[in-house]
């Protein structure tokens, strides 16, 4: 598989012609010299007819669908997909959405002026998770009759959807299924594949950055080839919409650069790797360490009950060199890949089983709340607004998003009333100031 921006940009910079175009820096220096702009024969992201359209048709070929190339990662992509589901909807979109969402489908929303029915977890649900049982998801589904679903798979703390069941439910009510899948883009490349556009979605963003080897900010905008037509015809301009007149082209070239990658050595490497990291998992527990999640490429411990919180267990693996993912103060998230060397998952192995066994910590989370609307998040958003103290709040309207990260089930959604509850739970994540609507 060849990659065609990487060996335009190559050949440019050989040639050496008088920058006399964007940007500034003239190629003058590393990585500036492989960072150009819309030159005659490179081509135009939204626009695309010559080297990144073959790129992105590398890339289709690779995940079996409809592929197109996002430099902002899945939050334009996020967008681009809310925006074509408003336009299946006839202009107007009722989403239908599992509570864990990315801050980028809180802008989204606003933007797009979204009706938006929250389900809740059932049982077993947290701030950072939330399962969906079938017969939920179909009775919400008979009820709202929504444009979409849209649901988080994999979560942040690795655990996965029923994608499969929730497509045929999905389809079976005239709904699209919507994936936020930004921390999946490998499972394309398992044996048999668990990525989302395989197992039955309509649309998925993938950010290739996460766990590929692409510079930050690289992510794919995949499309069912069942989609219609009229909205397949219609991608390039919904991420145009949400997207800069600038892409990088330093981004371009590295998920250009990845295919001829993902295509040939990477399924053999991904396959290599994961024993390794299987086995570490196996080890960890068999030394008293929890963990929770089904993504075989994310460890995620659950540290409290070797008498840690997150937060410490992150402070503690950093002063030995190991820099983590995320941690609060009851998680604590790894997420190697297979360009992480042997000696690291080593490296990490010895770091834990250093630290001794504490006591058990007995404190829990706060249990969700669920948040009175007062206004849409559309009219919450675009409101005056003010920040104050989080223990100044109490019966004031939430303004801007605020989740303890991303992607997580939001205390309160914006338009929503701050309660006593939901201030407890902002303490416990240790968010110290609100922005409220200033009324």
């Amino acid at each position: 598989m060849d990659a065609p921006i990487r060996d335009f940009v190559a050949d440019y910079r050989r040639r050496a012609p008088a920058r006399l175009h964007m940007p500034g820096h003239k190629g003058q220096g590393e990585p500036e010299a492989l960072d150009i702009t819309e030159i005659q024969g490179a081509d135009s992201l939204y626009e695309a007819a010559g080297i990144i359209r073959r790129s992105e048709e590398n890339a289709s070929a690779l995940f079996g669908c409809p592929t197109f190339y996002s430099t902002e990662g899945s939050s334009q992509c996020v967008r681009a997909m809310l925006y074509l589901a408003v336009l299946a909807g006839g202009g107007r979109a009722k989403i239908l959405a599992a509570r864990n969402v990315h801050k980028s489908f809180l802008t989204a929303a606003a933007l797009l002026d979204l009706e938006v029915c929250w389900l809740w977890p059932e049982e077993d649900g947290s701030y950072l998770r939330c399962p969906l049982s079938l017969s939920q998801v179909e009775a919400a589904l008979r009820q709202e009759r929504p444009t979409a679903l849209y649901v988080t798979s994999p979560d942040y703390l690795g655990n996965m959807a029923d994608i499969a069941g929730l497509s045929k439910i999905c389809h079976q009510y005239g709904a699209l299924l919507v994936a936020d899948g930004a921390h999946g883009a490998y499972l394309r490349f398992l044996r048999p594949s668990r990525h989302p556009m395989d197992l039955g979605a309509d649309l998925c963003c993938a950010s290739a950055h996460k766990t590929l080897p692409v510079l930050t900010g690289g992510a794919y905008l995949h499309l069912s080839p069942a989609l219609p037509e009229r909205l397949r015809a219609r991608a390039k301009d919904a991420l145009a919409l949400f997207g800069s007149t600038s892409p990088s082209y330093l981004i371009l070239q590295s998920l250009d650069g990845a295919n001829p990658y993902l295509a040939d050595r990477y399924p053999a490497d991904l396959a290599a790797f994961l024993p390794r990291l299987e086995g570490l998992k196996e080890r960890l527990a068999a030394q008293g360490w929890a963990m929770t999640g089904d993504e075989p490429l994310k460890l995620t411990l659950l540290p409290k009950s070797r008498g840690y919180t997150g937060s410490e267990l992150g402070d503690l693996l950093r002063q030995r060199g190991l820099e983590c993912e995320f941690s609060d103060p009851d998680h604590l998230v790894v997420m190697p890949t297979p360009a992480n060397p042997p000696e690291d998952l080593d490296w990490l192995e010895e770091a834990l089983a250093a630290l001794p066994r504490r006591q058990e910590i007995l404190e829990a989370p706060p249990a969700l709340c669920r948040g009175r609307r007062v206004l849409t998040i559309r009219q919450a958003m675009l409101a005056p607004a003010v920040e104050l103290p989080t223990q100044a709040c109490v019966g004031q309207v939430l303004a801007s998003p605020c989740v303890g990260c991303p992607p997580a089930v939001p205390v309160l959604v914006c338009g929503e009333e701050i309660s006593q509850a939901a201030l407890e739970a902002f303490r416990y994540f240790g968010i110290r100031h609100l922005t409220v609507v200033d009324r």
